[in-house]
This record gives C-alpha cells, structure tokens and sequence, in this order.
C-alpha cells in the first residue's frame, strides 16, 4: 500500500465523502486557481467561518466527525482542523491530524477555571501533504478572536508550518508546545477521551458541568 493512501480515503470522523463537506469545500475555491491557493482559501475560511469556542466539547461519534461542524458556527480545535483536513483531503490531496498538549499563556483565566489546571490537553492541528512534504496548520483561533487578544492571526502559505506564536504582538508568552500525541488518520476519538479523562477526571462527573463549560460523552 502507498504510505500515502490511507490519508487519501475517507475517515469515519474524517469524512471527506460527505456531501456537505464536499459541497463546503467546492464553494469556498470556486474560481481560484492553482492547488496551494485553494488549500489557504480552505485554511482561510475554516479559520474565519467558525467562531473558536473550547467550552461545549462533546466526545460522541456522531459531534466528532467534520461533517458535524458544519452545522454549526463554533468550534474548538480538534473539531476545525478535522475538518480543514477533512475538505482538503475531498480534493484529493492528503492530509491528517495531529494533537499536543499546550500551554496557552493568554486570556484562559475562564477555560483553566473548569479544567484546574494550564494545561490544555489534545489540541489538535491539521496536516497537509503539498510539494511532496507535509506541513502544519492550525486554522483555529478566528481573526476577530486574535485582535482581541493582541495575537497576529496564524497565516497559512502554503509552504512552511503555521503552528501557533510563541508570543503575542508585545512579547509576551503565548503558546507553549509541551507533549506530541502524534499524527493520524482519522480523528483518534477514544484516545481523546482516555486523555482527558486522566487530566480533568472532575469534568466527568456530569453535576460539574455548567452553562459555561459543557461536556457531553458516552455514559
């Protein structure tokens, strides 16, 4: 088998043969040309169309493919690079995702609050396979949201890795890459779940979810 089929073929939870993932894919590079221009318009438009949001995180088979964000307008990071990778690969070029755990040094006083600790566990990325090498992506955090927090969007060329800034606009810390999880071909659900369930076992409990920070999963 070529190294590079399975990243070819469509997922469970990447499902890259879905009509609405297609369909989604096929608007947003109508009228552009060249294969690495498409691509950053897909980075581009998953980036921006989806408000980042890691506070309702729901680890059913059904909320974990990338059809699924489709229907509707937030996302977190697992579920924004599943479906970057998701639309590329309908294109017929091959990707993957990716996960680590991080450090976000910026803003997260609310999210630490619910998961007591600064530790933010999977956070996933995207990869894509282009001129015969495999670069990083990480459409997640939406331009609106960026210039909130004095962050420079995260541009995608292409070309190099577009992994998140150590620093914000002033020098500040603002991401720390502490632990690689690896990369796959389809979103690795059940190792997502053991994962949090040994960082933040108290979110688990379903009396401690609250109107702030939801999480729904297989009882």
């Amino acid at each position: 088998m070529n190294d590079l089929e399975q990243y070819l073929r469509p997922g469970f939870f990447t499902d890259s043969n879905h009509p609405e993932v297609i369909a989604y894919t096929q608007k947003k590079i109508s009228g552009i040309v060249g294969v690495k221009e498409k691509v950053i318009a897909l980075y581009n438009s998953v980036r921006d169309d989806f408000i980042y949001n890691p506070y309702h995180i729901n680890l059913k088979p059904y909320a974990m493919k990338a059809s699924f964000l489709l229907t509707k307008k937030y996302g977190y990071c697992v579920e924004k690079s599943n479906l970057f990778a998701a639309c590329v690969r309908s294109m017929g070029i091959p990707s993957r995702t990716g996960y680590s755990n991080v450090r976000n040094h910026l803003g997260t006083q609310n999210i630490e609050k619910f998961l007591k600790t600064d530790l933010l566990v999977f956070h996933g990325y995207a990869e894509i396979f282009l001129n015969n090498k495999w670069i990083k992506s990480t459409p997640v955090f939406n331009m609106e949201l960026c210039h909130k927090y004095g962050v420079e969007p995260l541009l995608f060329d292409g070309e190099n890795d577009a992994i998140f800034q150590e620093s914000d606009k002033k020098g500040n810390p603002f991401m720390e890459y502490i632990y690689e999880h690896g990369t796959y071909a389809d979103v690795p659900v059940k190792k997502f779940e053991v994962e949090m369930r040994r960082h933040y076992p108290h979110l688990f409990t379903k009396q401690n979810n609250t109107t702030k920070f939801f999480l729904e999963f297989e009882d």
